[in-house]
């Protein structure tokens, strides 16, 4: 086990020869485009036919049938084969050639290669070059060849050597032992520089393929497999996993990463050091994330009517960082430094060392998430359980689609599971979906708004006619909100109804606006929630709207007033609901793909808090699964209401910028949220006031203030601490990859958003960003020199180029046509989405289903987690013929399969009557359940996909080659490959190198140097007020 000391230095741990022959801890260099072994689906002669019958566990692979999952001895990464002629290659993040058909290893080449060579180097630990060195006896090549087992790993032994991208232990296990104050001040200290990076003599030339670029789907599997059998303890001060990754965090008294990350958990004393780093230093929050099976629950504490401790000067709740001084009699703020008195109620005796008797007992001195019920002073009336109001669209377009059926249907699934597997519970009453004491309500609309009782003494649902639509009113007193439970069958029946209902009716035109008038009219004394399926645009009644956008876009981009509501009566209500603690979520289903002005009715609900849910050419037989898990998964997630939100942080520091579905009247004020949920989050940028004392370290708290769906008025804190450091190499160590993406998205969407930049801008500001983290790295952070030819990227941000180019790439951002419907909507989840959901978004995974091994998509004996075969790089040169692909990049899902996809793979994935790709059915939007092993294993995967994703729902889409449209999307989801007008990862690794280069030479011109100063500068002097 390597010492505690170790760890800060990230584990110089074993000093391995590179030419020592005996060595084992080396994985064999990758090469590009592996030959594959023979497909068990291939048709041809000498291949039997597969049949589908599960191979028995212990027999032997035969050598040939290896396929992905299979690892082979010594190779770097599953089913790669080891290569010895092209050893020379081992020397990885060499040269990447800038030629026509730089993404292709194959092509011959008559002109002298020109290279830019590609290099991550480890100048003090601080980084470590892409696995690869050459076996004893290699020739020299032109790249340098740095030890990567120098770097020991990030999370500890138990890393396979196929995998391990992060060799060797760090850090000790930690008990959360009482600490004396110097102790505790000292933890941050760091050990000695670490040995420089072995050299190797460079010479001659050599072609690399585009392979030995940082690879996601590497970085995320190798670490999956060390969490399947580990927990990640949360103040070990290690940097967080990738957020893909599935873990189990144990909460030491610093929050686990699910709730909160930062781009640095080490940070620069000065803001001289954070900007040498070019980085941005912010906190990406999700305060109600979902927990794993096998965490602790969020404790819960009642402090009565006292409340919980605060800090009298800045208001700081009482958590694990806060020191108790005069013998338990005061404590003193670890965010401003005050020393408080100690509540009589509070009190406790301490122990020498200065640590509390009944620390152990008590949640909130232990734990870095926690709740506080609070006393009446928080409250802003009587809180009451959760208020949830269907408003249903019932006009012409709706009933001729199937959205009405298809969302009336998705509403009785979500409430009443269907009766044949009613989930019981262990009493065996019926499960409850929606928490004791929420209650639903139901609302339907065309050109007027009818309300219904739902009374459980009524035999049939009352239908109510609100016909004014200019001064709208709640017809109802009672019976319009109702426990679902005790209501079941009246609802049932009205549900059921409705599509025939309105099927003679038939009004073309929908009044929204009125109806979310209404609606904000009876929630006004509770607050609660809105669901609202939408399928025309709303051209009636007040608040109407237009046909805005058609589709001409002199120049190419859109105006920027498509992006935004110009209409004052919308913006109104938006904000009157966030006044009353209401939010609503949008479903809306586009006719034929038609305009339907998100700009503006999901303006609504990006103020809110709420979330827009978007079908763009909405076919019931193919989204009414997706439509229904996304109306389950929007009403059962976790849910507060009302919320307030604050982030308070140490002396030195101070808030810059917020990014997310929030209002806020003034900078500086609570940020006000209608409603919040599980997969909301907040971005939050930190500038200096001050210089840090790196002796001490920075601390980071989140209040939300809110109610929960069961009716209880409460806190939800969220505690961070990192380190400080005088020198910001050290802060190079520690950086959170998918934090600072992150940050960088959201500042990005909302810069979009709220200024006057246009696309073309943004994009410009994201590459230069790029370059000048790549850049000052290089200028700022080497310990040597190096080649200028040699690109070199800090082992903590290998894979950023490729999550920047990603977000070139989404439809946010992207360059040529887009409608601007799905532009907006999908700047807006940009804004609103968590770290786990933005890193699927930016990299799809993609998962080779043609060539499983028997044992993938079930449980490991070992560890009892389902095997996963590992995934592939999202490029088509890794496409094989024949082969079929699951593509999911946590918005839709893709079954991608080729033209010359075996009948038999296609018989047993979907049934012994379906034998050709063209027999499918184009709607299929599950697997059907079948005894063959290949159907088992591929719908065990996609349950666990479905567990690993943000807030929509997983429904397969076929794309089979040359027959769907659906294939464009696919291409569309390769980003490594020339696509959504933006370079290929080669290319665009070449562009970055480019601008790094001129930026060392004192020749770059910054292309997005006319941005004006953000507007949040003048602010600097203020300190917020509290709450």
């Amino acid at each position: 086990m390597a010492e505690y000391a170790m760890y800060h230095a990230l584990g110089q741990g074993e000093n391995l020869d590179p030419n020592d022959p005996n060595r084992t801890s080396q994985p064999a260099a990758p090469q590009f485009q592996p030959p594959v072994a023979p497909n068990p689906y291939q048709q041809g002669p000498g291949h039997q036919p597969y049949s589908g019958a599960p191979s028995p566990a212990s027999a032997p692979i035969p050598p040939q049938a290896l396929g992905y999952g299979a690892s082979q001895p010594g190779t770097y990464y599953q089913g790669q084969p080891p290569t010895p002629e092209d050893a020379g290659l081992a020397a990885q993040m060499g040269g990447m050639s800038l030629g026509a058909d730089a993404g292709h290893g194959t092509a011959k080449r008559k002109k002298k290669d020109r290279h830019a060579y590609h290099q991550v180097d480890a100048p003090t630990g601080s980084s470590q070059p892409f696995n690869g060195m050459p076996p004893a006896g290699t020739p020299a090549t032109p790249y340098l060849n740095a030890d990567p087992s120098a770097a020991a790993s990030r999370y500890g032994p138990g890393l396979a050597p196929q995998t391990n991208q992060f060799p060797a232990p760090v850090s000790p296990g930690f008990m959360p032992a009482p600490a004396s104050p110097a102790e505790f001040a000292a933890r941050s200290g760091l050990a000695d520089a670490s040995p420089a990076p072995n050299m190797v003599p460079t010479a001659g030339q050599t072609r690399v393929s585009p392979d030995e670029m940082p690879s996601v789907p590497v970085s995320r599997d190798s670490v999956q497999q060390y969490f399947f059998s580990n927990v990640y303890p949360t103040f070990e001060r290690l940097v967080p996993p990738p957020a893909t990754v599935s873990f189990v965090a144990f909460d030491q008294g610093n929050s686990s990463p699910k709730f909160a990350r930062l781009t640095m958990n080490n940070i620069p004393a000065t803001a001289d050091g954070l900007k040498s780093t070019g980085l941005p230093l912010g906190l990406i929050l999700q305060p109600m994330a979902p927990l794993q099976a096998g965490e602790l629950d969020i404790p819960v504490l009642d402090f009565g009517d006292v409340g919980p401790p605060r800090c009298h000067r800045c208001r700081a709740y009482i958590n694990p960082f806060m020191m108790f001084r005069s013998g338990g009699n005061k404590f003193v703020c670890n965010l401003c430094g005050y020393a408080n008195d100690t509540p009589p109620e509070y009190f406790c005796a301490t122990s020498p060392q200065g640590v509390r008797v009944d620390r152990d007992q008590r949640p909130e001195l232990t734990r870095g998430t926690v709740e506080f019920v609070v006393p009446k002073e928080y409250w802003t009336r009587e809180p009451v359980g959760l208020r949830y109001l269907f408003l249903i669209d019932v006009t012409q377009e709706s009933f001729n689609k199937g959205f009405l059926e298809s969302f009336c249907d998705g509403i009785l699934r979500t409430l009443y599971a269907a009766e044949d597997n009613d989930d019981k519970d262990e009493s065996g009453e019926i499960e409850r979906r929606i928490p004791a004491g929420a209650k639903v309500g139901f609302v339907t609309y065309d050109k007027e708004v009818h309300f219904y009782n739902v009374s459980p003494a009524l035999e049939q649902a009352q239908m109510m006619i609100m016909p004014d639509v200019e001064d709208p009113f709640v017809p109802l007193s009672e019976g319009l909100f109702v426990d679902p439970y005790e209501s079941k069958a009246v609802i049932s029946a009205l549900l059921t109804r409705l599509p025939q209902m309105f099927s003679t009716i038939k009004n073309p035109e929908p009044a929204l606006l009125s109806t979310l008038n209404a609606a904000v009219a009876a929630l006004e004394n509770t607050g609660g929630k809105i669901f609202c399926s939408l399928s025309a645009l709303p051209t009636w009644g007040p608040g109407r709207l237009f046909m805005r956008d058609d589709g001409k876009h002199p120049g190419g981009e859109p105006d920027k007033k498509l992006f935004s509501t110009e209409h004052p009566a919308w913006r109104k209500v938006a904000e009157k609901m966030v006044s009353v603690g209401v939010g609503a979520d949008f479903f809306m289903a586009a006719p034929s793909g038609g305009y339907l002005d998100i700009a503006t009715v999901g303006y609504v609900a990006t103020t809110t808090g709420g979330e827009s849910f978007y079908y763009p050419n909405f076919i019931a037989p193919r989204d009414n699964t997706r439509l229904s898990l996304e109306i389950k998964h929007a009403v059962t997630r976790e849910t507060g209401y009302q919320a307030l939100m604050k982030v308070r942080c140490s002396n030195g520091l101070q808030v810059s910028g917020y990014h997310g579905n929030f209002v806020q009247h003034t900078f500086g004020a609570d940020l006000e949220i209608g409603v919040i949920d599980a997969d909301k989050a907040i971005g939050v940028t930190f500038g200096y006031d001050g210089k840090l004392d790196s002796k001490l370290d920075v601390h980071f708290q989140a209040a939300l203030l809110y109610t929960s769906a069961s009716g209880q008025r409460r806190v939800r804190c969220i505690n961070v601490i990192a380190g400080v450091s005088e020198n910001p190499r050290e802060s190079i160590k520690f950086i959170d990859q998918d934090a600072v993406y992150a940050t960088l998205a959201k500042e990005a969407s909302t810069r979009l958003a709220t200024t006057s930049a246009t696309l073309k801008d943004v994009r410009l500001g994201l590459t230069e960003k790029t370059i000048d983290v790549l850049a000052n790295y290089r200028k700022h952070f080497l310990s040597q020199t190096h080649p200028p030819g040699q690109l070199v990227m800090p082992e903590r941000l290998k894979e950023f180029a490729m999550y920047m180019l990603g977000l070139l790439k989404c439809r946010a951002f992207k360059g040529g046509s887009e409608t601007t419907d799905r532009r907006v909507h999908e700047m807006r989840l940009i804004r609103s989405m968590g770290c786990l959901e933005l890193s699927l978004y930016l990299y799809p995974r993609m998962i080779p289903l043609h060539n499983l091994q028997p044992d993938d998509g079930f449980p490991d004996p070992q560890t009892g987690h389902l095997r996963m075969p590992p995934s592939v790089r999202a490029t088509f040169a890794r496409v094989e013929p024949g082969g079929v692909y699951l593509v999911d990049n946590g918005q839709t899902t893709l079954l991608w399969m080729h033209a010359q996809t075996s009948p038999n793979l296609v018989q047993d994935l979907f049934g012994d009557d379906r034998d050709s790709l063209q027999g499918l059915d184009a709607y299929t939007s599950a697997l059907p359940v079948l005894q063959t092993h290949l159907n088992a294993q591929v719908r065990n995967i996609v349950e666990f996909l479905r567990s690993m994703r943000g807030s929509k729902g997983l429904a397969i889409q076929l794309a089979r080659q040359g027959i769907d449209g659906a294939e464009y999307e696919f291409a569309r989801m390769l980003v490594e490959d020339r696509n959504n007008e933006a370079q290929s990862y080669v290319d665009w690794l070449v562009h970055v190198h480019k601008g790094v280069q001129l930026e060392l030479a004192g020749q770059r011109k910054r292309e997005d140097a006319g941005e004006a100063a953000s507007a949040l500068a003048g602010f600097t002097g203020l300190r917020p007020s509290y709450w």
